[in-house]
């Protein structure tokens, strides 16, 4: 008899609609199974066998043909395992099949009949509203994250026999019911305070600004000067993410199977700081499958790179293009996938390798030769993407013996959602654009018009710094970032030349 069940498989950040057919015929006892299975569905034929016998189930003995379509598309990892178990189930009249058709099955069985999660089911009960589908049959574990989606009915099961009840007595079971209002309920962040920093004024300031714009960082100081402190606080002064962002957000983390222990929605901005051995691949994704890497983990929220100029030139290099389209696009030979990677780039470095240049009180030992080497593994290209560059002094005595005594972390957040609910408003009508930093040129001569002062100043910064086209906008988004901290609608002169400071060390060497 054939029996076909309705599966998924995750192409990307994207799923495919997958059928697993089924058929029991006569012949040598055994299991085939086709259509470009992975090693973990090939797995599947042992473990789904004893996962029937285990679960009080008869395993039919006889030959069981598993097909996957389309058979072009290749299919990786253990979610098979349940829609399969049903299909043989199905095939040999132990359940009734008149639903089959209407439901999407997808699940990790274990041994003795239990249902794991699976990784990537938020887009999986994304795709399968918008195939029509009437319902997903997921693991129990799952549930909360797939019905985020509005208008699907999902059920989560625990074992293997509540599948089989299900669909002999379906009028037995209710949809899973989640409020999503609460789903993305503002929270105070947790992390470090911006209270706790001592002195550094213009690095605060220009941490304010990253975070109202959505601006690339750089800090470039002395070691022990507090630039790996002051990045660590952005998280907590960048406004929450909207139910939209939340969602893009979750999803590509339900890919990467990062949620299994983090609820329905991920509710904070990324932080993602990856160590400088990173490969390419681990930034930006790969593999023979491709799953996101670094850059996409850190969408909506903040990538930050500790020891810049550690990291091999040819990986800073993958940044250049995510940094200016916000998404990267990985291709293999029969496959191509694009992950998106809008993020906000901060990064810390020392002057040069001994890390004393330009100091104030111990003495710099490198010659000009290893700077030049030193700072030849940031390219000219990488640098011009990067907003804010700015210079971290060593502490003064005095600063360091004092108390604490700046702004905290929530007072900065209330300047930096209002700069940002103003740049919202003003992007209203302008798709996937919810920050300046964003921007591109047909809306800097829309909001970002200069008067004669401004324009003059420019042109001098750009002659005397050698600054490039693409150098030029970035300090007018920052200008426009810095205008809507202060609630101005125009740009004025005192806000451009705020912006040119941020473009000093360029040229570091």
């Amino acid at each position: 008899m054939l029996a076909r069940v309705w599966s998924a498989s995750i192409v990307g950040i994207d799923a495919v609609k997958v059928g697993v057919e089924v058929d029991v015929s006569g012949g040598l006892p055994g299991i085939v199974v086709l259509g470009l299975p992975d090693s973990a569905i090939q797995e599947s034929r042992e473990r789904v066998k004893a996962t029937l016998k285990n679960a009080g189930f008869a395993f039919p003995m006889r030959k069981i043909v598993i097909n996957l379509t389309p058979a072009d598309l290749r299919k990786e990892g253990p979610c098979f395992d349940l829609p399969i178990s049903v299909g043989i189930l199905a095939a040999s009249e132990q359940l009734s099949a008149d639903l089959l058709g209407d439901y999407l099955f997808l699940g990790e069985v274990s041994l003795d009949g239990s249902l794991r999660p699976v990784a990537g089911v938020l887009p999986i009960a994304a795709a399968a509203q918008k195939m029509g589908i009437a319902g997903l049959v997921i693991p129990a574990d799952n549930a909360q994250e797939a019905a985020v989606v509005q208008e699907l009915a999902v059920y989560g099961c625990k074992h293997l026999s509540d599948v089989v009840d299900f669909l002999n007595n379906p009028g037995r079971y209710k949809p899973v019911q989640i409020d999503r209002t609460t789903k993305i309920a503002t929270v105070s962040y947790p992390g470090a305070d911006l209270h706790d920093v001592k002195g550094q004024a213009h690095a605060r300031r220009a941490l304010e600004i990253a975070a109202a714009g959505g601006h690339n960082l750089i800090f470039v100081g002395p070691p022990g000067s507090g630039k790996t402190m002051l990045a660590r606080r952005l998280p907590g002064i960048l406004p929450p993410l909207s139910f939209a962002e939340s969602l893009e957000v979750t999803r590509i983390h339900s890919v990467a199977g990062l949620l299994k222990n983090r609820g329905s929605l991920v509710r904070d901005r990324p932080f993602r700081s990856p160590h400088h051995s990173a490969s390419g691949p681990s930034l930006v994704g790969g593999g023979s499958f491709p799953r996101p890497g670094e850059i996409s983990l850190s969408h909506r929220g903040v990538l930050f790179l500790d020891e810049l100029t550690e990291f091999k030139r040819d990986v800073l290099e993958f940044l250049r293009q995510p940094l200016e389209d916000g998404y990267v696009t990985i291709s293999r030979t029969k496959l191509s996938v694009m992950f998106p990677a809008q993020f906000t780039l901060v990064a810390s470095t020392n002057p040069c390798p001994c890390g004393y240049y330009g100091d104030t009180i111990q003495q710099c030992t490198c010659s000009p030769r290893q700077r030049e080497q030193y700072w030849a593994k940031l390219s000219g290209p990488l640098m011009d993407r990067i907003d804010l560059q700015v210079a971290v002094n060593r502490l003064k005595p005095e600063e360091i013996t004092q108390q604490p005594t700046g702004e905290a972390s929530i007072t900065v957040l209330q300047r930096v959602q209002q700069a940002s609910d103003r740049a919202i408003t003003r992007f209203q009508g302008e798709a996937n654009l919810r920050c300046n930093a964003h921007m591109q040129s047909r809306h800097l001569q829309k909001w970002c018009k200069l008067d004669d002062a401004s324009r003059n100043l420019l042109e001098v910064a750009i002659r005397k710094l050698g600054l490039s086209a693409r150098a030029s906008d970035r300090i007018l988004k920052v200008a426009r970032t810095i205008a809507d901290l202060a609630a101005e609608d125009e740009l004025k002169t005192n806000h451009v030349a705020e912006a040119i400071q941020y473009r000093t060390i360029d040229r570091m060497q």
